[in-house]
């Protein structure tokens, strides 16, 4: 017989006793919400027979890089090599699945594929890192929970904190979702015995190294929004939408920030007949040089991944870049097109930025980012609880308020900012040193 130990704590310990039809687990990073649920889960399906389980997160990518990383090693390894559950890899019929030898079984997927994980019925549904979801999906989802095996068909979501406005937040305001707050000392690994373990300690010395608004929420699990915030006009739930090709008549542009110990970050937009566009890929990567950083690109738009490989996208109309002449220089020998110094004004380049950001008369922004553009998130700023792409940057990107630094953004958390900035300020240029924007100009030919 093989004996697994686990110790519900706190918020999880709570939502093992919950009757609750839907409840959020919400807390800092690191405190055991994602693997407490995903125990529970599987105790669920050990215990009855037949009961159907799922587990998604917005996209199918984001899921089987972290969720299920922590399902198979953390929660199902023992069961998995006593032979109580097998994985089924999926077919064009039915989706991925751990299914049980007493026939119950746990569905996953991503939301990006909802026809196809959503294409029956379940008895309880986890949403990982459920901030990134949409209120729609949450509703779609629920609509889901008829199996009828469990007593209780439950819904639970795990999350760091968001701003107030998220509808997560709401709906726990408004009472339709209960909300249970997990903390640092709810997990085993970093609090035992009254006393943080040094995995604890150097886990919580990350988080104190972190400013402003993901400060709050990651080390102390705060729904807050950023004080000073610097492109007020972003909203997630409008500008991040589901990822889509863009056609071969949109021209294509790249911004670039150069980094080593810095994230150096590429950002690729489309921008579509009316103007708008559109961030459908971004590597953001910390010790790449200027050369490296070359190949990198080539990889995701060339068949070989070499400079002299067939194309499979439409090459860049501009690639405006930070000015350092060494970067640029090898940049450029290695992709075999030119790049143009970016514009680099900070004070009336942020409010060209936030400009199209803004909602026009057609109830629509001039840009929008792609869900799950960023193709190569740092692994080294992610364990550090950092941002790794622009989704993760903007909506915690203030002011400084320092004296003296009154109308600066905070130089910390802005690499994928500024490459953002270059290109507003190149298709929105401000005439007379003024912010008024006119309608997008023509652009000149393909460089390189």
């Amino acid at each position: 017989m093989t004996v697994v130990e686990f110790e519900a704590r706190g918020a999880v310990r709570q939502l093992f006793r919950s009757k609750d039809p839907e409840v959020l687990l919400s807390g800092a990073a690191g405190t055991g919400k994602s693997v407490g649920v995903l125990m529970r889960l599987h105790l669920l399906m050990l215990d009855n027979a037949g009961a159907r389980g799922l587990i998604l997160r917005k996209t199918h990518a984001s899921l089987t890089a972290s969720t299920l990383v922590s399902f198979r090693h953390k929660i199902l390894k023992e069961a998995l090599g006593a032979g109580l559950v097998r994985f089924y890899g999926g077919s064009a019929q039915e989706p991925a699945a751990f299914r049980y030898k007493n026939g119950s079984s746990v569905t996953v997927g991503g939301l990006d594929r909802s026809t196809r994980v959503l294409s029956t019925e379940f008895d309880m549904v986890m949403i990982d890192e459920a901030t990134e979801v949409t209120e729609e999906d949450v509703d779609t989802v629920t609509g889901r929970l008829r199996n009828g095996v469990l007593p209780i068909q439950q819904l639970v979501m795990c999350t760091n904190p968001g701003p107030p406005s998220h509808h997560l937040k709401q709906r726990c305001d408004d009472g339709r979702t209960r909300i249970l707050y997990s903390r640092h000392e709810d997990n085993p690994r970093m609090y035992r015995n009254g006393d943080w373990t040094d995995y604890g300690r150097t886990y919580l010395a990350r988080l104190d190294g972190l400013r402003g608004v993901r400060y709050k929420r990651m080390r102390h699990g705060l729904w807050v929004a950023a004080e000073d915030v610097v492109f007020d006009e972003w909203d997630e739930s409008v500008h991040v939408i589901d990822p889509f090709t863009p056609p071969t008549s949109w021209p294509r542009f790249w911004s670039i920030d150069w980094g080593f110990n810095n994230p150096a970050v590429v950002q690729f937009w489309a921008r579509d007949p009316d103007g708008t566009v559109y961030l459908y890929r971004e590597i953001y990567e910390t010790k790449r040089t200027a050369d490296q950083l070359a190949k990198r690109c080539l990889k995701y738009v060339t068949e070989d991944g070499r400079r002299e490989g067939k194309w499979t996208e439409p090459k860049p109309r501009v690639i405006l870049a930070d000015h350092d002449a060494g970067d640029r220089a090898l940049f450029e020998r290695e992709l075999g097109l030119s790049t143009r110094a970016a514009d680099k004004r900070v004070k009336i380049g942020l409010q060209v930025a936030n400009t199209r950001l803004k909602i026009g008369a057609n109830g629509k922004p001039r840009v929008y980012v792609m869900r799950g553009s960023c193709v190569s998130r740092d692994k080294d700023l992610r364990e550090a609880k950092k941002p790794t792409c622009f989704t993760d940057e903007i909506g915690g990107y203030e002011w400084d308020r320092r004296p003296g630094h009154e109308e600066e953004p905070v130089k910390e958390g802005d690499h994928s900012m500024d490459p953002y900035r270059y290109l507003c300020m190149y298709l929105d240029p401000p005439r007379n040193g003024r912010s008024k924007l006119h309608l997008p100009h023509t652009l000149g030919a393909l460089t390189g």
